[in-house]
């Protein structure tokens, strides 16, 4: 019987070898990391959504209840925009569906609200004149409390009264974008709101508004119990040359005041810093004021905070104070 004669393995070519490399390390990644893009745009065609100003407004006026006020959000969203905000036919379709959405999901108005508020100034007269009435209520033959408060609005249409402060609120910042100094006589009453979100809003178009008529409401708000509304009154003060705000400026650059009295918690994740956020405002407060006396606690903001966004405010002020 023939021995077997044991014979050593051929030795592999590296030639052999290389398309299961070629396979095993390239070609497999690479075919999943194609599955994973085609699913990604597959998912991310199905969200986009590419219509334009008027299909959201059709939407509004003909979609259901439960598609209308997420078109006008969206439509709210797009006007920031200004190739969008160019288009003069806008304007008279916004303030339309604004007056027929009285009756609607009070969402519908505070998002067409804002996008009224982003039409390129000046704003129409029609538009102005459409939401200072909806300040108030529908004539509902009972007479309303001056101004109107958010409770006796529920008590007619069913909204809650966190939902008709949301309105008022949006409301008050389009008219404040509307640049027409007449308007801040329709919105002193409000700073007597007790809703804070009002008072705040209040304070902040009037500062955005021309004119003095406001003077008066904003050096008062000075000594209002919010400290977000005495901030915005000293903000606005300055807007307008004022520096009867100088003081509570001062508090705005104080780190460790802000930190006491800020309650929104800043997320490590988010670029979004509300203490810095309100420190900032101060600092461009006190560069439009060109105040000197504000000037050391610029100048330890400059070089000590924590924040470098708020040490950048800082050096520009300094700057702008020469």
């Amino acid at each position: 019987m023939n021995k077997l004669v044991e014979r050593e393995p051929a030795p592999r070519s590296p030639l052999t070898a290389a398309p299961a490399l070629a396979v095993q390390f390239f070609l497999i990644p690479l075919a999943v990391v194609a599955v994973v893009a085609v699913v990604y745009l597959g998912f991310r065609s199905m969200l986009t959504d590419d219509r334009g100003a008027q299909e959201y407004l059709a939407e509004i006026r003909s979609g259901g209840a439960d598609r209308r006020w997420p078109a006008a959000y969206e439509l709210s969203r797009l006007m920031a925009d200004p190739k969008v905000r160019a288009d003069r036919s806008l304007a008279p379709a916004l303030v339309d569906a604004f007056e027929r959405a009285k009756d609607d999901d009070p969402r519908m108005r505070r998002y067409l609200a804002l996008a009224i508020g982003r039409l390129d100034p000046p704003m129409p007269p029609e538009a102005i004149e459409v939401l200072s009435r909806s300040l108030d209520v529908p004539d509902s033959g009972a007479a309303p409390e001056s101004p109107v408060s958010n409770a006796w609005i529920s008590r007619l249409t069913g909204w809650s009264e966190s939902d008709i402060g949301e309105v008022r609120i949006s409301t008050i910042w389009a008219l404040g974008a509307s640049g027409d100094p007449q308007v801040a006589a329709r919105l002193q009453p409000f700073y007597e709101s007790p809703d804070p979100g009002i008072r705040k809003m209040v304070v902040y178009a009037l500062g955005a508004l021309p004119g003095d008529a406001q003077l008066g409401t904003l050096q008062t708000a000075l000594q209002d119990t919010e400290p977000d509304v005495r901030w915005n009154a000293a903000v606005a003060l300055a807007r307008h040359g004022r520096r009867e705000g100088a003081g509570v400026i001062r508090q705005m650059l104080d780190r460790g005041y802000v930190e006491q009295t800020v309650k929104r918690e800043v997320r490590q994740d988010s670029d979004i810093d509300p203490i810095a956020d309100v420190m900032i405002s101060g600092l461009r407060a006190a560069a439009a004021l060109r105040d000197d006396t504000l000037r050391e606690p610029i100048a330890v903001l400059s070089q000590q905070d924590r924040s470098m966004k708020v040490r950048q405010a800082a050096l520009e002020a300094l700057k702008a104070i020469g």
